[in-house]
């Protein structure tokens, strides 16, 4: 059975690069990692568990961060919008 190699983070971080410039299959064939191993390590940075780096956004997860945000203004709206329904006006009471 083939020994399991270990990659260091440094060395995942600049592959993901890298298969994001030039497609993944071609730089796993250059830096002789299995494909389906460096589509997991893209899949993590998606994810957020492999941090890239600044400046590392993609076109495809600025635009779901942006949705992202959306959705949460309109939820955000919707809650304070439901919430003031629920309060009533100070209202002093008069002796009759």
């Amino acid at each position: 059975m083939a020994q399991k190699k270990v990659y260091d983070k440094e060395f995942k971080i600049q592959a993901v690069k890298l298969g994001r410039e030039i497609g993944f299959s071609k730089a796993a064939k250059e830096l002789g990692v299995n494909t389906d191993t460096l589509y997991g390590w893209n899949k993590r940075a998606k994810d957020a568990r492999l941090d890239l780096g600044p400046g590392t956004q993609t076109p495809d997860t600025a635009m779901s961060l942006t949705e992202e945000v959306q959705k949460l203004r309109q939820q955000n709206k919707a809650l304070t919008h439901r919430y003031n329904g629920y309060r009533t006006p100070y209202q002093v009471r008069t002796a009759a």
